[in-house]
């Protein structure tokens, strides 16, 4: 610490972790060194006396709520929980012997608990043997006032210094730490770097999560490392913490060492070159209109008069000066729109074709809410009648709220099951649950529903899975969408699909009101094909739900909507709501309100006001909890009556990505708090205003679905679905499901921006963007997606593990699918199940050839996976983990491997099988199993000799011979016959090594 000041970053505050909190309170100046180390030796000594050998400590991955829930059955006594580091880094101490019978818990149960290299149990019961010895012991401490401000984490408190008594410090050793209650208290007032003063950052990751929980922006940083300690790891971290924004005093660094300061080189750091080449084409000559028209053009976008009125014929001194920019600005602007409009698209609803009057059979399993009344209620009943009556076998698991977790879940699912009943499919109707007002970040149809799927995979139930809503969406404009909220399950829904193809069925919506012929139309799309996965059932049929273009081209112009009195842009300091900030006050608004979590605080924002107001806007840039209602009628009540609010720009989110199987209701707290709930507090408050623009800032994620996204996905579904209600209320609306934007927003760049330009989703400009967020508001459009989508290279990778009826009517999506059996008539002979020519393919080589292969497969699509151009940066042995792969990608290499295989390999796949040659020698043996170990004797060989006849080109005659000397073989085999040592030929052919079969073609046909 002493040296971080010399190089002259100075701390706002200082925090400790158990034994380093008494660094800290020597680093704040409240213990002298002399006192913080009698402190620490003292103790040290005590608990080696005392303590040793009699428990330990173990760390947990999950979060502190759920770690204390398992650890109840032990007793405080004997188990309890030491620190919180993070929501999901947690550490429990006790006795030796509960937590082995902890740790055993945890691996039944999957959890990846692990032991803590000590032999004492600090922060638990047992620390109470040390209490009056070190009463006695610490009693001279003397503490001073603190020097910088010590907040403390084991109270959550700032402390002024002399309270660091005897009786705290055996506090310290004896209570839970609370780290991350003590980060989230400095996040809430305001501190943006933490900085962990130590010879090896351990709580770096603790931290981290804490600030993406909070969804915070903030830097976390260490100081040296392990096996690192010398200057240039400091310096190292020195320019890590200054490129975070911390103050360095260079000169004092380097004072002495004769170091001056150079120009950075103009050249490229590395070699590898990642520039698109174009692929050579022949130069063709364009039509001399073209040409002409081009040339015109160029002339106009120049501005340039000389060149305009010689291509025109016209005489110099003709008023065209005025004309000229006129033109320009036009072409420019007409470029923009059109590009804009081919990004356009809109949600329809199909009317399919009804099958026959049909039944169910087998056992279905049925999810239902406790306590469910009302119209929902009579609802349930309906449907669960309507099953019984069709064939099928109802087992109903009634779930109740406080039950509705993994874990329980899991429990009652296996219950009613049962070791012998493999269900026919899964309906949930959790969606219909009451939330009793909460708030949507506690939507109890969106969490119990997750909980769901992942209790199906853990009881390992692979029967698909049919989510039911009610009045979730709307089929036509006539219809009134009834509850957004229920539509948070289908922006789940959709990222459920591309997570868990094989065990997914789909989502379906019933009308308010379901008559016995809705119901029957639900019964047969049970029992169909699962062709349609998201239906809406209404009296008058069913409807399947599609993406259209939504072009602008041929529509008459409209009148342009600009902004009056005061607009509020939430998310205003951020990137995509100071791009929305400019375009407002380019168009003459009034007065902006920019809110954030920062308000000035937030980067940059004090020079976008200045950029604003340089621009004619009034700007207000304020700190607010979007989701808190009180904060924000608070905001409103301080719009200035001169310039009512007129304008709502809703730009606010948060990421916190993860696959469906990681995610936690925290989670999805996070994400649907800032964009769901900030949403539905804007409308209810706003409602009665005389607004002109209430806009929405939703991604295509809701509307497509994105693996690893299913808390997002289900935020943005919701906000399409309030814009379709208001609408149909009378009041302004416009959500735009947004793509990705280049320069600026959550996926601009990075691992996420790498993978959606790999999956055909490049950056739209910002400019451009903008422009199709005027067409939406000028034309009016309730719910519009805006994303430049690549189809041939998104829809092969988006269709891979599931088929999409939803994008089968766009014209692009159609002209792959038709072009896509051209495609396979080279892969001859292929048989058209997924990974057959593969298997086939292996079962006529050895198994180290067999390995070899399929290694080769893995580091291929792993590689692609992580974004490489070739294999050399996959090794066989390196842990998937240390090539960069995260739950995405881990993801992304699964869906892969499904395609290439044929097989149905689980998410945690990666996790599994953490390197590629572990996880080749998996895929191997899963593939080959039912091969050629189980096909009759001498197939295996037959297949290398057919493979070998394969690459002969003989001529007539040869082909004659060759063809005769077959049908005589095959005559042979006819007939049971035995070589003279009396061992059958099929037995020959099954031990002979490739070496020794060719000598047998080679003798029986001459060739």
């Amino acid at each position: 610490a002493e040296v971080w000041r010399a190089a002259g970053v100075r701390p706002g505050a200082v925090i400790g972790h158990s034994q380093g909190e008494i660094a800290a309170a020597c680093v704040a100046g409240i213990l002298s060194l002399e006192d913080a180390a009698r402190v620490v030796a003292l103790r040290s000594q005590a608990i080696g006396r005392v303590l040793a050998g009699l428990g330990g400590m173990v760390s947990v991955p999950l979060a502190a709520a759920e770690v204390r829930e398992r650890i109840a059955a032990w007793g405080e006594e004997r188990i309890s929980v030491a620190a919180v580091n993070g929501p999901s880094s947690v550490v429990v101490s006790g006795e030796v012997q509960a937590l082995e019978e902890f740790l055993a818990a945890c691996e039944a149960d999957g959890v990846r608990a692990k032991r803590i290299a000590v032999d004492y149990a600090s922060h638990s019961a047992q620390v109470e043997l040390l209490r009056e010895e070190l009463d006695t012991l610490l009693a001279p401490i003397a503490p001073r006032a603190a020097g910088v401000p010590f907040l403390s984490t084991v109270t959550g408190e700032w402390v002024e210094g002399p309270e660091l008594d005897a009786g705290y410090w055996f506090r310290n050793l004896r209570q839970t730490v609370e780290l991350e209650r003590t980060t989230r208290t400095l996040l809430d007032q305001g501190f943006g770097v933490f900085i962990e003063s130590s010879p090896h950052p351990v709580l770096t990751v603790g931290l981290q999560e804490t600030v993406e929980d909070a969804g915070r922006e903030a830097a976390v940083l260490g100081s040296l490392r392990r096996g690192e300690g010398g200057l240039e790891r400091f310096w190292l971290s020195l320019g890590e913490a200054y490129v975070r924004g911390v103050t360095v005093d260079w000169d004092a660094v380097f004072a002495g060492t004769g170091a001056q300061r150079v120009d950075l080189p103009t050249y490229a750091f590395q070699s590898q070159r990642f520039w698109p080449e174009a692929a050579p084409v022949d130069a063709e000559a364009p039509p001399a209109e073209n040409a002409l028209d081009a040339r015109f053009w160029d002339a106009v976008e120049r501005e340039d008069l000389a060149a305009l009125t010689a291509e025109l014929h016209i005489e110099d001194g003709q008023p065209l000066t005025a004309l000229l920019p006129a033109l320009s600005s036009w072409r420019r602007e007409s470029r923009e729109q059109s590009t804009a409009d081919g990004w356009r698209y809109r949600v329809t609803w199909k009317a399919l074709a009804e099958a026959a009057p049909t039944r169910l059979s087998g056992t279905w399993l049925v999810a239902v809410p406790e306590n469910l009344t009302g119209p929902a209620g009579d609802t349930a009943a309906a449907v669960l009648r309507t099953l019984a009556e069709r064939g099928a076998e109802v087992r109903t698991l009634t779930i109740a709220a406080g039950a509705a977790h993994r874990e329980a879940l899991t429990a009652a699912i296996e219950a009613a099951t049962g070791e012998d009943t493999a269900p026919e499919g899964v309906l949930s109707l959790l969606a219909l649950a009451d939330s009793d007002g909460a708030a949507l970040r506690e939507h109890t149809g969106l969490l119990h529903t997750a909980a769901l799927v992942q209790a199906l995979g853990d009881a390992h139930v692979s029967a698909p899975l049919w989510c039911l809503t009610r009045g979730a969406v709307s089929v036509a404009r006539s219809e009134r969408l009834q509850d957004p909220a229920q539509a948070l399950l289908w922006g789940f829904g959709r990222t459920a699909a591309l997570e868990f193809p094989d065990r997914w069925g789909g989502l379906l919506d019933l009308p308010a009101q379901a008559d016995d012929r809705t119901l029957e139309r639900l019964v047969g799309v049970l029992a169909g094909d699962g062709s349609e996965d998201q239906v809406a059932l209404r009296p008058s049929g069913l409807f399947g739900r599609r993406l259209v273009h939504a072009s602008l081209a041929d529509a008459p112009l409209a009148p342009a909507w600009k902004p009056r009195g005061t607009t509020l842009v939430t998310g205003g300091t951020g990137a995509l709501g100071a791009h929305v900030a400019r375009w407002l006050a380019e168009n003459g608004a009034e007065h902006l309100i920019l809110t954030s979590r920062r308000g000035d605080g937030a980067p940059g924002a004090a020079a976008l006001r200045e950029e604003l107001a340089a621009l004619g806007a009034r700007v207000t840039i304020s700190a607010c909890d979007m989701a808190d209602r009180d904060a924000v009628a608070a905001l409103l009540a301080s719009v200035p009556a001169e310039q009512p609010l007129t304008a709502v720009v809703h730009t606010a989110g948060v990421l916190d990505d993860g696959v469906i199987d990681g995610l936690t209701p925290q989670r999805f707290a996070t994400v649907l708090a800032p964009k769901a709930d900030a949403a539905l507090t804007l409308h209810e408050l706003t409602r009665d205003l005389d607004l002109s623009a209430f806009v929405l800032f939703s991604g295509v994620a809701g509307t497509l679905g994105d693996a690893g996204q299913g808390n997002y996905a289900a935020a943005n579904s919701y906000l399409d679905a309030l814009a379709e209600q208001r609408y149909a209320d009378g009041l302004p609306a416009t959500s735009v499901a947004w793509g990705r934007w280049g320069d600026s927003g959550l996926a601009a760049g990075g691992a996420i921006g790498e993978r959606l330009d790999r999956g055909g989703v490049p950056a739209m400009a910002p400019r451009s963007a903008i422009r199709a967020l005027q067409q939406a508001l000028d034309h009016a459009d309730p719910a519009v997606a805006v994303a430049d989508i690549q189809w041939e290279r998104f829809a092969p990778g988006y269709t891979a593990v599931r088929p999409s009826p939803f994008l089968g009517d766009l014209p692009e999506v159609r002209r792959l699918a038709q072009a896509a059996p051209a495609a396979g008539d080279g892969d001859a002979g292929a048989p058209g199940a997924p990974g057959e020519a593969l298997r086939r393919r292996l079962t006529v080589m050895p198994q180290t050839e067999q390995a070899l292969a399929v290694l080769e497969l893995v580091r291929t699509h792993a590689a692609t996976a992580l974004g490489h151009a070739g294999t050399d940066e996959v090794g066989a042995g390196r842990a998937f983990k240390e090539l960069g792969f995260d739950s995405l990608i881990a993801l992304e290499l699964r869906n892969r491997l499904n395609a290439a295989t044929g097989l149905k390999l689980p998410a945690t796949l990666v996790f599994d099988h953490p390197t590629p040659a572990v996880l080749a020698d998996f895929l191997r043996a899963e593939i080959v199993q039912d091969g050629s170990a189980a096909a009759a004797p001498g197939i295996a060989e037959l297949e290398k000799l057919e493979s070998a006849l394969s690459v002969l080109d003989p001529d007539g005659g040869t082909r004659a011979d060759i063809a005769s000397r077959l049908q005589a073989l095959l005559a042979k085999w006819g007939e049971p016959q035995a070589h003279s040592s009396g061992e059958a030929v099929a037995d020959k052919l099954q031990e002979a090594t490739p070496d020794e079969l060719f000598d047998f073609i080679e003798n029986e046909l001459g060739i």
